[in-house]
This record gives structure tokens, C-alpha cells and sequence, in this order.
């Protein structure tokens, strides 16, 4: 349990809303003119949600051009095939993050992963199914509208709120390559891009074989090395 305070939607101006200033949004309005699912779908992707924001009309044209992305896609015929393994770590990338980002009701960060999930998938000639419809799930608590029509459009039986939520498989989600930092007495001295999960031994040779790691510890007498697997190797030395 734990109580979270949800920042001010302001005026445009970035004052503070008021039927005195004129500058009231009318949630009706917006509704009426955009759809609810855009206006969800804007309000939380303007920044973190405990975070004041100013109301922007132009950031909601911007909503509703996301949600046709999506829709246009839909146009795309439907396949059976297999992903390319490139598209399926992005989906379950895409999964993972929206998952955490949800439960951590950090929306806006949920959204744009899932916007470049799109931008992955939009030059596709045909749509491979198990892309999509795990999309449409992770899309539903954000769009709910929208996803109980692509639900449908998928051939499956209403209602989309009443299923499971999507899984990811770690063994895509983990990055095949990362910078590794070398440091000296905690200051970066220099950096190397090594495969994910590198033993440390090998991380340790990586850094005392670096060029300049070894021109700058020349007779130098090395006191500990620290690794942080994936991350950085900290050389102490007496200098």
C-alpha cells in the first residue's frame, strides 16, 4: 500500500486553471471532439503522474496520431509466421517495460515504449499475429476502446479486459552487448562495449589489457579491483 499525489493539470498558459482566467478545459470537450481513449491516453503521457503539467492542444493532436498509427496497422494482413528474432526482442522488451512501468504508475515512460514498438513494426508488409496480439493487451488498460475493437478484429470472443495480461521471456529481453566502464580510484578512464554477462575474470583482464588503463597504471601497484558484473570495473591503486 502506498499513496501517491497526482500533480495539477494547468491551464496552457501554465497557471493554474480558473473560470476567471478562461483558459478551463472542458474534459466533455475533449471527449467529444478527440475520443476518450485519446484523452487517456495524452493525460498520461504529459509526465510523471505526480508531476503538475500544463494542458497542451497541440500534445493532444499528438495522442490521436498515435491511436491511428495503431489502427492504420490494423489495415495490414494478418500472418501465422514466425517474428524475426530482432522483432521479438522488441516485443518482449515492450512487455517487460510496460509491465514494471504500469505497476510503478509511471505511464508516460509505459507509452513510449510502446510507441517504439510501433515504429519497429510499422514497415512491416503483413502483421505476424504473435507480434500483435500481445500489443493489444498491453495497449487495453491505456486505450480500452480502442483494444476491445482490435480484440475483436483479432477473431477473439469479447471482452479483451477479461484476459490474462501478456508474458515476457527473459532470454530476449537481456542485452546482448554493454559498456562496460573502467575506472581508476572511482574516475572513469575509459569504456568498452563487451558481451552481457561477462565473467568477471574476464572483465578484470579486459580493463588491465585497456591501452590507456595500462599506460596510466604503469608502475603503479594495484591494491583491488572491484567489479560490478555488467556494469563497471573499479581498479585501486597507489598513485
Amino acid at each position: 500500500m502506498r499513496l501517491i499525489n497526482q500533480g495539477m493539470i494547468l491551464g496552457e498558459g501554465g497557471v493554474k486553471m480558473s473560470k476567471s482566467l478562461g483558459n478551463v478545459i472542458n474534459p466533455d470537450d475533449i471527449v467529444r471532439d478527440f475520443g476518450a481513449d485519446t484523452m487517456r491516453i495524452y493525460e498520461m503521457f504529459m509526465g510523471p503522474l505526480e508531476v503538475s503539467k500544463p494542458w497542451s492542444t497541440r500534445g493532444i493532436t499528438g495522442a490521436k496520431r498515435f491511436l491511428e498509427r495503431i489502427w492504420r496497422i490494423t489495415e495490414l494482413p494478418l500472418t501465422d509466421a514466425q517474428p524475426t528474432e530482432l522483432l521479438l526482442r522488441v516485443l518482449h522488451k515492450t512487455i517487460k517495460k510496460v509491465s514494471h512501468d504500469t505497476a510503478r504508475l509511471e505511464f508516460n515512460t509505459a507509452i513510449a515504449q510502446m510507441m517504439i514498438f510501433l515504429n519497429e513494426v510499422s514497415g512491416l508488409p503483413e502483421m505476424p499475429r504473435s507480434l500483435w496480439t500481445p500489443f493489444v493487451l498491453l495497449l487495453s488498460p491505456y486505450a480500452p476502446h480502442l483494444a476491445e475493437e482490435l480484440w475483436v478484429r483479432l477473431g477473439n470472443a469479447p471482452s479483451i479486459a477479461r484476459q490474462p495480461w501478456p508474458a515476457w521471456d527473459e532470454a530476449y529481453t537481456a542485452e546482448e552487448m554493454v559498456e562496460i566502464v573502467f575506472q581508476i580510484n572511482g574516475k572513469i578512464r575509459a569504456r568498452e562495449s563487451l558481451p552481457a554477462g561477462t565473467p568477471e575474470e574476464e572483465l578484470k583482464a579486459k580493463a588491465l589489457g585497456h591501452e590507456r588503463i595500462r599506460a596510466l597504471l604503469a608502475d603503479t601497484q594495484i591494491r583491488k579491483i572491484i567489479v560490478v558484473p555488467d556494469k563497471l570495473v573499479n581498479i585501486v591503486a597507489a598513485i
